[in-house]
């Protein structure tokens, strides 16, 4: 099940893992993206934390942590072909795996229904 923060940022969680991207709303909005940056595996990330950098020809735009947890992968991909991000950025262009402090947190973010709601 994927829940989604109000940054666009969209999570799956799988145990206490969640992977971490940003919505094809976000792409649409940003326009192709040229660069990636991603943070260090091992990182501690606090909810809110500037996480990652995009840019795209129009702009460049954080993706924060949408919750605390630990950095446990990077997709080393969309560094190499930052394009994956527009062509598939709910899938092969996800951006970095979170060990969450509390999985339960997860329960306090949208679905959904709400995004689409958010999003319009």
């Amino acid at each position: 099940m994927l829940k989604y923060t109000e940054e666009h940022e969209w999570l799956k969680l799988d145990g206490d893992v969640a992977t971490i991207g940003i919505t094809k709303h976000a792409t649409e909005q940003l326009g192709d993206i040229v660069f990636v940056q991603l943070p260090d595996v091992g990182a501690k990330l606090a909810k809110g934390d500037s996480a990652a950098v995009v840019e795209s020809v129009k702009a460049a735009s954080d993706v924060f942590a949408p919750l605390a947890g630990e950095v446990v992968d990077i997709n080393q991909a969309i560094v190499e072909d930052p394009a994956l991000v527009n062509t598939d950025p709910q899938g092969a262009g996800w951006f970095f795996k979170l060990r969450l402090d509390d999985p339960k947190a997860m329960d306090g973010l949208m679905d959904e229904t709400a995004y689409k709601k958010l999003t319009g």
